[in-house]
């Protein structure tokens, strides 16, 4: 059985990918990954490593030959890259296809996931909230891409924080394609799926039905912009009772706190009218119902309305703030 799961790997990535992606020998992965010596994550697929070409660094995803369930995701996201090219999804290098062993090189995410991120709990690498507005754009923007820049469109059904990867200039980009479907190409507003996702970021709607559609993930990402907003994560386990994020917000909205939904480590530097914009979005998303969801189309532009309020709010803040400095060192300017 894993002999033949490997065949059958190597078969469909060697007629996919050998004209267009770099092939690599397994000397050549053990060489670049150092003998898998540095591990970046795991997976049912098996391990990511992390390696070096030249001075370039990689991300290295091997296929364990045990893993059925990790077979099926790694010719998803196979499938799924030969497709797609787009600035806010992690891009494909090359693919190793030999009788060793079976992986997928990428471009390596330096900054690593947005969840390590939010909640590393170190009081000097927060991220500011301008920082916070932009890798929801970014993350936005690629599932914008997903929906209705492919043809047939594709959901991703696997957003979530961890799922989205910073590069050193904290670029946002998503990755983990493998729980990934694509549309017929017909008029269907769904398909009919078995249910796949995360707890706490699956779409109710969907979880209830297995009717599939691109609301499913503005419903996870809806999530993932509350986790953003409040750096609290979707059910805290310090609760007697499972309170999702989503509830506990709307809580808070009833009593007009503004200030208490957003991460006190910000400490209030932010422009309040942004704030609500993103809240407003983030809810809209959370939506139990899926009509009542904005598509992510409409979510790019809203994010990125918030995104100009809050520069321009911070352009005029430090406008009155130079004003006040001058004339405490210059009366006469009054």
């Amino acid at each position: 059985m894993v002999l033949g799961v490997v065949a059958e790997a190597k078969d469909t990535i060697g007629t996919s990918v050998e004209s267009t992606k770099r092939q690599f020998t397994y000397s050549e992965i053990i060489k670049i990954t150092n003998n898998f010596k540095r591990i970046l994550g795991k997976g049912g697929f098996g391990n990511v490593y992390h390696g070096y070409i030249d001075n370039t660094q990689l991300a290295i995803k091997m296929l364990s030959p045990s893993s059925v369930q990790g077979f099926q995701q790694f010719l998803a996201e196979v499938n799924l890259l030969l497709r797609v090219h787009h600035k806010n999804l992690t891009s494909l290098v090359g693919y190793c296809n030999d009788k060793t062993g079976v992986g997928l090189v990428y471009e390596y995410m330096s900054r690593g996931n947005l969840h390590a991120h939010l909640f590393s709990g170190s009081s000097s690498n927060i991220l500011t909230w301008k920082d916070r507005l932009q890798i929801a754009i970014d993350a936005a923007q690629g599932l914008e891409y997903l929906h209705y820049g492919c043809k047939p469109p594709i959901i991703h059904r696997d957003v979530k924080l961890t799922n989205i990867l910073l590069n050193e200039n904290f670029q946002a980009k998503l990755s983990d394609f493998g729980l990934s479907r694509t549309f017929p190409s017909n008029d269907d507003t769904h398909v009919s799926t078995v249910v796949a996702g995360t707890p706490g970021y699956l779409d109710p709607e969907y979880n209830l039905s297995n009717r599939l559609n691109e609301k499913s993930d503005v419903y996870s990402f809806g999530v993932v912009l509350l986790e953003i907003i409040s750096c609290r994560p979707v059910y805290p386990s310090r609760e007697h009772e499972r309170i999702h994020i989503s509830r506990w917000v709307s809580s808070m909205l009833a009593e007009g706190d503004i200030y208490g939904i957003v991460d006190p480590r910000l400490e209030r530097h932010f422009n309040t009218n942004a704030v609500w914009k993103v809240v407003e979005i983030a809810m809209a998303c959370v939506s139990p119902n899926a009509i009542k969801r904005p598509t992510m189309s409409q979510v790019v532009v809203e994010l990125k309305e918030s995104l100009a309020t809050e520069i321009a709010g911070t352009w005029q803040c430090h406008e009155i703030e130079l004003t006040n400095s001058i004339e405490l060192t210059n009366p006469s300017v009054r």
